[in-house]
């Protein structure tokens, strides 16, 4: 997969005919929004502050290629001609020692650093912010082997920025997997896992990265710090917790030890359909607080399981569908849950299916499912058609307990169906719970709007809808991010969640590792 330097990657799918009455009716025609040629923007960039140098490239080129992650101001930035600053150079070390020379280098130039993974952040963590200091920005891209594999204690170490694809060949491979699988997984890197706390699609049967995570090496400004994969200590506070979340304030991992388990025999997916968003949220609920061995429950409200059939299946199969539902006593858009078992056992797959029965299910798909699990990291390559035809697209993701899930999701989409009232400008919003837990959901909010205007509008739009559901999931108490980390997107919030002695304890910390602030300045702390 080839990512491209203004948007996900070069493999982008047409919306199918049938989405665009829908949009056009939800959210009206749209302007088209400018395409700004790669020789436009290159040709704003100003010059790099720094001089050429072994360790790094200064070309036009490189500068942009790293400049950007993947969140909608990025997009809007990128493709609308207006990069904004870029680094002054980017390194791109292949080993412990270049990346110490780099960071050696970076000091005594008076230097900032960004670290860079996969460049799929979502929340600003890798664009380069105001300021009087030249940035560096140093890519981990060739950080990507397997270094160690450890049968015996189930151990594998990775070089930080190898990729999700590259990690899971190389485990599967010799038998073994990690089973984490982020909607980014294509081009993310286990590095950028561990320091913005991922989770995988799959987590509830995996686990998080803080459950995978064991031991990393890790470069401050000033040292290599080696945590070693013990299987438990009580030796003081875990530094391990520490990094997991640090989105490189605290150093740049080089290396990441993670827990793997021998690849499954059989990994089965399926989707149902409900009718019932209460009573389905139920069943999931009781399921995972008995401990059934499944490995992922998805649940789309019904008002994304109606996008959701309309942007992924063509007309006349999404006709049949509904047809088919219909006949089995599902008269409006279903309740759509996708699940997997990642084993050949039987027992679960069947007890899951009693349970969702009993909440009404009229169908349970494997074929679908398999459609799913081959097409699961795909819709990020949506986002690109979409803006072709005039369209912004965002998401937002956040936990809670299950007493307070419905509460908190039907305040976050109120927020954003008012946030453009004044306006006058319309938003899609619709919903999905994405983990489970015994104490609570992750819920995962997608919305969209019309391009209006201009890029700036864009902008002050998309500035308007994250500050009015970040404010309705602080208000309601939830988590300002489960998956995604903090970066600079919600960086105003952290306080909300941690409380002002955590978050002077953190800034304490990074001022002791960083003592000048160079370390990704701007993300997550002031």
């Amino acid at each position: 997969m080839e990512r491209i330097w203004n948007g996900w990657s070069r493999h982008t799918q047409p919306l199918p005919p049938s989405a665009f009455p829908l949009l056009e009716q939800r959210l009206g025609s749209p302007q088209l929004p400018p395409q700004a040629t790669l020789q436009d923007v290159l040709a704003l960039l100003p010059p790099s502050r720094l001089p050429e140098h072994p360790c790094w490239d200064c070309t036009p080129m490189t500068r942009l290629t790293f400049s950007r992650g993947q969140s909608l101001p990025d997009w809007i930035a990128l493709k609308s001609g207006q990069p904004g600053r870029v680094p002054d150079a980017v390194a791109q070390p292949g080993n412990d020692d270049e990346l110490r020379q780099c960071l050696n280098l970076a000091k005594e130039m008076d230097l900032d650093i960004i670290p860079y993974g996969g460049g799929t952040s979502v929340t600003g963590h890798v664009s380069p912010r105001p300021g009087q200091r030249p940035v560096l920005t140093i890519a981990m891209g060739r950080f990507n082997r397997l270094l160690r594999l450890d049968s015996e204690n189930r151990l594998a170490t990775f070089g930080a920025g190898i990729s999700g694809p590259q990690l899971e060949a190389a485990l599967n491979a010799q038998g073994y997997t990690l089973g984490h699988f982020p909607q980014s997984f294509e081009f993310s890197t286990l590095g950028g896992w561990v320091a913005t706390r991922s989770s995988g699609q799959q987590s509830l049967g995996y686990g998080r990265i803080e459950q995978l995570f064991a031991g990393a090496v890790v470069h401050t400004l000033t040292d290599r710090w080696v945590l070693p994969p013990l299987p438990a200590s009580a030796a003081g506070p875990n530094w391990r917790e520490l990094l997991l979340g640090s989105e490189g304030r605290l150093g740049i991992l080089s290396q990441v030890t993670v827990r793997v388990q021998p690849k499954p025999a059989k990994e089965q997916f399926f989707v149902s359909f409900l009718p019932d968003w209460r009573r389905a949220k139920q069943a999931v609920q009781q399921l995972v607080q008995q401990g059934v061995q499944a490995s992922m429950f998805r649940l789309s409200h019904p008002n994304e399981s109606e996008v959701q059939l309309m942007l992924s299946l063509f007309e006349r199969r999404r006709a049949w569908l509904y047809r088919l539902l219909k006949l089995r006593g599902i008269q409006q858009a279903p309740v759509l849950l996708v699940w997997s078992v990642s084993s050949s056992a039987r027992r679960p797959v069947g007890t899951i299916k009693r349970a969702l029965n009993g909440a009404g299910a009229v169908w349970h798909s494997a074929s679908l499912g398999r459609k799913w699990a081959s097409k699961r990291f795909d819709a990020p390559h949506l986002r690109d058609p979409l803006w072709q035809a005039g369209y912004c697209l965002d998401t937002l993701e956040t936990a809670i307990g299950w007493d307070q899930l419905e509460r908190l999701r039907q305040t976050i989409e109120a927020a954003l169906n008012n946030a453009l009232t004044a306006q006058g400008q319309p938003v899609l919003v619709f919903s999905h719970i994405s983990h489970v837990y015994p104490q609570g959901a992750s819920l995962y909010v997608t919305y969209l709007f019309p391009y209006a205007g201009s890029a700036e509008q864009a902008l002050d739009h998309w500035q308007r809808l994250k500050r009015a559901a970040s404010e309705a999931i602080v208000a309601v108490g939830g988590t300002i991010s489960h998956q995604h980390g903090v970066g600079q997107d919600h960086k105003p919030y952290l306080s909300a969640e941690i409380g002002q002695t955590g978050q002077q304890a953190l800034e304490a910390l990074s001022q002791q590792l960083d003592p000048d602030q160079r370390l990704n300045p701007g993300v997550l702390l002031p």
